[in-house]
This record gives structure tokens, sequence and C-alpha cells, in this order.
């Protein structure tokens, strides 16, 4: 089983990037974590006809990623979910052997065919947040699920 972070684009800010990457480094001491990047389409101020054309090819970059993986959402729309229940279900996984894709949009969200082919829609806040914040709050949530997992003092 291993877990894999598929997101669109890659942090501009430096301080933001390294902040990710250590909440990354961190959450692949409890799993084995992939982190997959694709290319993010160039839009901008799209009109709605144009941002669906966006959500389209980045949901096919991102498909092709994590192809054979059990799809999870990250959509402001989706299920709100505690630290200890995505503790649960990403050991769930663990003990099934089953490669989990948690799948981050980019600045226009995500491909409604991704979203309706997930197995699972998270939020991972009730609000909106830019695709690179929605990326560090995942890797920060997925090194937390580790310590729960483990029984370590992080999560409290």
């Amino acid at each position: 089983m291993k877990l894999i972070a598929a997101a669109v684009g890659r942090p501009p800010n430096a301080a933001l990037a390294a902040a990710i990457e250590h909440y990354e480094e961190r959450a692949a001491r409890y799993w084995p974590l992939e982190i997959r990047e694709v290319r993010e389409e160039p839009a901008r101020s799209a009109t709605a006809p144009q941002a669906s054309l966006v959500r389209d090819k980045e949901a096919e970059r991102l498909r092709a990623r994590v192809e054979g993986a059990t799809l999870v959402a990250c959509d402001e729309n989706g299920r709100s979910m505690t630290s200890a229940a995505c503790a649960t279900y990403v050991q769930g996984a663990r003990e099934r052997a089953r490669d989990i894709a948690f799948v981050i949009g980019g600045a226009y969200g995500l491909a409604q065919s991704l979203l309706t082919s997930a197995q699972l829609r998270i939020a991972l806040a009730p609000w909106t947040m830019p695709h690179e914040l929605a990326r560090l709050v995942l890797a920060e949530q997925l090194y937390r699920a580790g310590t729960i997992v483990r029984g370590e003092p992080y999560h409290k």
C-alpha cells in the first residue's frame, strides 16, 4: 500500500513549498508516500466554459498519474473528516493493501469526472483555499494520521 498525493502545479512561493516538503517528508516516515505533480493548465481570468476546459485537461493529467489507485478527491464540498477518522481510513487502506491517491485540483478545482469517479470526497476545510495551501493541509494531516496510528502525542 502506498499513499499518493497528486496535485496540479508546484507551489510558486518558496516558503510554502518548503513547508509542504517538510510535512510530506514527515508523513513519509509513517506511510509509503509518493508525490505526483502535474502541469497546471494556463488560464487567466477564465470564463465558466474556459474554466471547465482547464479542469478537464488537468483531470486527464491527474488521472494518468494515479491509475489503479483508490481515488480520494480533495474538494471543498466533500465530507468533513476528523483527524482520527482520517487515520482510521488510511490505516484501513493499509490493512487492505490498497493504494490511495489523494487528488488536489488546480486554481479552478477538480473536474466533475474526477469528483464522480472518486471513492471518497473529503473537505480539507469548510472554506475555499488555494490549491497550494490544500496540499500543505493534506500533507500535515497524513503526518498526523501516522502519529495517531502509532499512538504518538503529536495529534493532541
